[in-house]
């Protein structure tokens, strides 16, 4: 940085050093925060021109000029030189080439404490729109193969170990519910969000931008900051907004660990789409799940970014310390991972096939269907206690004598209990079984169906949300 771009200086009688000079500068992936810091440069100078700082004329060239300048970031025919501290002095030094010394009225009444937090708080409020739609996506690809499977049987398990059967719909649901309290987390956050930090200044206010209320309802928030120390000090939002990705890849990193095991030769649960999977350099027969694998592995990294960030918040004095600087880094890199991982983990989703035969075959090994032996022989008015024994013995005796409960005859029955009658036999179907489970949220298929136009209108709730944000939207360069 140079004399001639720095923002600060003034009072020191001599340059900056090479070392402070590299320390110092932000991170090449901070100036993605030009359209954010643009965006809040409009409502700053509408608030300098209600201050009586600069005439009307003066607004507007200021306006015309900033316009210019979003355009010509988003072309690509402006970026920061290796002099620009950051993203703020990299775009007020553009300004002023264009528009003259005149330019540089835009610094009164404002800060790179305010303008650093309202920047990263529009991105993040952008951003919460393009992820939520991304994870809507990625639960819709479940719906999608939940449909095709409410009749189609698996075993479900706990402690990794067969238990009973469900229909595999139910098994993909269960993964689809925690995405959508991640999105309405996010929907929560948003809430909390809509707050401006600019007005803030340094830490005291401005005594130009003396209305932020107005400029907050410029830039599509709801108010501003109730104190201005908090506005520019705080980053509980980011850290907030970095808990709800956390949660969410932890959320998907679940739903990797299934696909992994379902596409094993050990499960042979699912097929993946060769669009979706790699191979081996010197296996030929592999298809690896890489994309699931993957994800897996970068949501102890976004879980890292958000520990870091409460790491480096946690002894910090008010106001702003430059420690702050780290927030940006933590949450463009659980942005930037959450927007590769989840379209590839929607097409793999969306595009594997089933294993009908199979996992209908597996649904009833381990005799899973013990538990409705002893909720049938409850129901003839044994305690389940009594119950629960009985059931135990009898699989005892099946695997004792290597037999499978439709090897039974009447008199084996009867040999491990009296009271294990021929009727017992209605329960043991995986049908029947599916359909006892009736209840409000259990596994039988008319319930499952139930859930599943639940759960898509909520989606389409959330789509609807996203799409009508008032504030500033940035579309991501097309990939050349």
């Amino acid at each position: 940085m140079t004399a001639q771009t720095k923002l600060w200086g003034g009072r020191f009688a001599g340059a900056s050093s090479p070392e402070l000079s590299r320390f110092s500068r932000s991170d090449p992936r901070y100036f993605a925060m030009a359209p954010y810091d643009l965006h809040g440069s409009r409502a700053h100078v509408r608030e300098l021109n209600r201050s009586g700082l600069i005439s009307d004329a003066e607004l507007t060239e200021f306006i015309n000029v900033l316009d210019d300048l979003s355009r010509d970031f988003a072309a690509g025919g402006i970026e920061p030189k290796e002099q620009d501290e950051d993203v703020h002095t990299f775009l007020e030094r553009v300004l002023i080439e264009r528009m003259g010394p005149d330019g540089g009225k835009i610094r009164a009444g404002r800060s790179r404490n305010d303008q650093a937090a309202n920047d990263l708080r529009l991105y993040m409020r952008d951003k919460v729109r393009t992820l939520s739609a991304l994870v809507v996506e990625l639960a819709q690809a479940l719906a999608g193969q939940a449909e095709q499977h409410l009749h189609t049987p698996v075993p479900g398990f706990t402690h990794l170990q067969s238990a009973q059967p469900v229909v595999f719909g139910h098994q993909l649901l269960a993964h689809a519910q925690p995405l959508l309290r991640d999105l309405h987390r996010f929907q929560d956050w948003d809430k909390r969000a809509a707050v401006s930090p600019l007005g803030a200044a340094a830490l005291a206010g401005s005594t130009f931008a003396l209305n932020p209320e107005v400029a907050a309802r410029d830039q599509g928030y709801e108010t501003s900051a109730e104190n201005s120390i908090d506005a520019v000090g705080s980053r509980d939002a980011a850290i907030e907004f970095l808990f709800v990705c956390s949660l969410t890849l932890i959320d998907i990193s679940r739903l990797c660990e299934e696909i992994i095991s379902w596409a094993s030769q050990q499960f042979r649960w699912i097929r993946m789409d060769d669009a979706y999977c790699t191979g081996s350099s010197i296996m030929p027969q592999k298809k690896n799940p890489d994309i699931a694998e993957l994800a897996r592995g970068k949501a102890g990294r976004v879980l890292g970014d958000l520990v870091g960030l409460m790491a480096a918040v946690k002894s910090l004095p008010l106001a702003y310390n430059r420690d702050l600087a780290e927030d940006k880094n933590a949450v463009i890199d659980a942005v930037e991972t959450l927007e590769v991982a989840l379209p590839a983990l929607s097409g793999l989703v969306r595009t594997f096939t089933v294993n009908v035969a199979e996992v209908t075959r597996q649904s009833t090994a381990g005799f899973t269907l013990a538990t409705e032996v002893a909720d049938w022989l409850a129901r003839q008015g044994i305690p389940f206690s009594e119950a629960h024994d009985i059931s135990g013995a009898l699989v005892q005796y099946c695997e004792s004598h290597g037999l499978d409960y439709g090897d039974l005859t009447d008199d084996q029955l009867a040999s491990v209990d009296s009271r294990l009658t021929p009727a017992v036999r209605e329960v043991l179907t995986i049908e029947a079984a599916l359909e006892a489970h009736s209840g409000f949220g259990g596994t039988a298929p008319a319930r499952v169906e139930e859930q599943l136009t639940r759960l898509r209108v909520r989606l389409d709730q959330v789509l609807s949300w996203s799409g009508h944000y008032q504030g500033l939207r940035v579309q991501a360069a097309a990939a050349s």
